[in-house]
């Protein structure tokens, strides 16, 4: 296919899109300027390959803060890069670097300035350099923008090229059925020249509302992806994507012109860097979540948001129930796209995605147990107007202090057990940098900001980090190494592939297993995990290991002589058996 035939066949998948979100434009016309503003050149046009998946059982992510680990001597994404080739580097192929841009309040998600990098973090340099050892995953912040960015202040001043760059209503608007993850008032009154204007703000009154039924905001953003990818940027994390468009008398999520923006700047960026991979952050029950893939046309990864709250529930029961019941139901990801598993990030622990798994009791009970081990609640407004829990707010190794029968000594054993799931399980494991240092509550920026998320957003200073992980007596280092070994094991496995095959097996509750089957069908791997705090024995015969190959358990590297004998779990253990090694 030539150049351009491949861009004509951009155009003719793009302007539909175009033409449902801007009925009142020239759809043509407005899909050349997208495909102009996204940095897409006719002349070197090349079409990109459909159900094409860009990672491997190689891919791991690390998410992280642009200022996680501090060295006062140098700017903060210096010593990033260092700290990840010191610790990480043979564990961790991408790397979210949470917004990295100026901001004015929520941790970098009410951005400021979208074009430079944080003065205090560093500069562009900083990332390219990153760029050329890791894949960088940026931050699209874009359903909203810092009340200090100068397009709002343009908007305030009456400049014309703003005036419908915000969403606006008013308060005699129906919004009853708004749904927002916050309790905050909606409406933000705003002086303007013209007079009183209120502006949409669904997070809150420093994050004012993107209009995207302006196509000159579509516009801009593009034209800033483009220069992202120019930096050095291959993924994209689309924040808060599902509130992207509103329409009055609606509940302004997940809204059908939401998921058309999506797939508009798909195809856009997948022209324009045909590796390039996009993530959807939307932390709603499975079913919604799901959408997000569309057709194969709209996210390459989901976040696996039920995974953490169920996983939690879990270790802190003994019961691997429900987080069995809900991953049976999980249908397979079409080769293209697939997971992004987390148990841990820079938010909470969301209870939303756990709507409908566990019941109001068992909700109640588990929030009871991690309050007990220093955890905060956030709250969200449902459609009449209610409170309910939306987050659980807690360092995930504290998290994992005890059981809802109380703190014991298996901390360690529960953190490195719950990430042998996450990391074995279909998709992409991204594990939060908080999670390899073992990093407890910061209850010091909890007292000091009064935000529940900076319970769980530590800075820690180098020479304070360093020795703690080089110190093979302390808990930072036992939880590091025991990451870092997992992950060297999942690289060596074409079963752990993100899309090779997964089937949940029927065991007692007090274990939780799966079986990966490579795509090639030549290697399996059952992995067992024992949820409780007491031993466990399973008979092998359950798995009904085949007894033409010879079996292995690589993680204790013990061979398999029996294959209906009987094996036993220590507390939290984790097995993966395979018949290739």
């Amino acid at each position: 296919m030539t150049s351009d035939q491949a861009y004509s066949a951009l155009i003719e998948r793009i302007s539909p899109l175009v033409e449902a979100l801007y009925p009142n434009e020239d759809a043509i016309a407005l899909a050349h300027q997208f495909a102009a503003k996204s940095g897409i050149d006719k002349a070197d046009c090349v079409m990109p390959v459909s159900h094409q998946s860009h990672w491997s059982e190689q891919d791991v992510m690390v998410i992280t803060y642009g200022d996680s680990v501090v060295n006062d001597s140098e700017k903060p994404l210096k010593t990033l890069k260092k700290i990840l080739d010191r610790f990480l580097k043979e564990s961790v192929s991408m790397v979210h670097i949470l917004p990295y841009y100026p901001y004015t309040s929520d941790g970098g998600f009410a951005v400021s300035d979208y074009e430079i990098i944080n003065p205090d973090l560093g500069d562009w340099n900083d990332i390219g350099e990153i760029s050329q050892a890791y894949k960088i995953m940026a931050d699209l912040v874009v359903n909203h923008c810092s009340s200090e960015h100068p397009w709002f202040k343009a908007f305030e001043s009456g400049d014309k090229k703003y005036e419908n760059y915000f969403v606006q209503a008013s308060p005699e608007d129906d919004l009853s059925e708004v749904v927002r993850p916050r309790t905050t008032p909606l409406l933000r009154l705003t002086r303007t020249p013209e007079g009183d204007k209120y502006v949409w703000c669904t997070f809150s009154h420093d994050q004012i509302d993107l209009n995207f039924s302006n196509p000159e905001v579509f516009l801009e953003v593009m034209r800033l992806i483009s220069m992202y990818i120019d930096k050095g940027a291959s993924i994209f994390r689309l924040d808060a994507i599902g509130f992207l468009w509103k329409i009055i008398g609606t509940s302004c999520i997940h809204l059908p012109e939401t998921h058309q923006a999506i797939q508009l700047m798909r195809a856009l960026i997948e022209y324009r860097l045909s590796d390039a991979i996009i993530i959807t952050e939307t932390n709603v029950p499975k079913r919604e979540n799901l959408t997000y893939f569309g057709n194969g046309n709209e996210a390459h990864m989901v976040y696996n948001f039920s995974l953490p709250p169920l996983l939690v529930n879990a270790l802190l029961t003994g019961s691997a129930k429900h987080l069995k019941t809900w991953l049976m139901s999980m249908p397979p990801a079409q080769l293209g796209t697939t997971f992004l598993n987390f148990i841990a990030s820079h938010d909470g622990i969301g209870v939303r995605p756990a709507e409908g798994i566990l019941d109001p009791e068992e909700l109640q009970n588990m929030i009871h147990a991690l309050q007990s081990f220093g955890a905060q609640v956030s709250w969200r407004t449902g459609l009449n107007g209610e409170k309910h829990p939306y987050e659980i707010n807690i360092a995930l190794f504290d998290a994992f202090k005890g059981t809802c029968e109380g703190e014991d000594d298996y901390q360690v054993e529960r953190m490195l057990c719950a990430h042998a799931i996450a990391i074995a399980l279909e998709g992409v494991p991204a594990i939060y940098i908080h999670s390899f240092f073992a990093t407890e509550n910061d209850y010091e920026s909890l007292e000091k900001t009064e935000h529940n998320r900076d319970i769980n957003r530590h800075q820690w200073q180098e020479d304070a980090l360093t020795p703690l992980l080089e110190d093979v007596n302390s808990k930072h280092y036992a939880v590091l190494s025991g990451l870092n070994r997992l992950i060297a094991l999942r690289k060596k496995h074409a079963a752990f592939h993100p899309n090779a095959t997964q089937f949940t097996l029927h065991l007692d509750d007090a274990l939780f297993g799966f079986w990966r089957q490579s795509l090639t069908r030549h290697q399996s791997v059952f992995v067992i995990n024992n949820v409780t705090n007491q031993s466990q024995t399973f008979s092998l015969a359950q798995l009904n290991l085949i007894d033409m190959d010879e079996w292995k358990e690589i993680i204790t590297d013990q061979m398999i002589t029996d294959l209906y004998g009987e094996m036993v779990l220590a507390p939290y253990q984790a097995v993966w058996i395979t018949n290739r090694w």
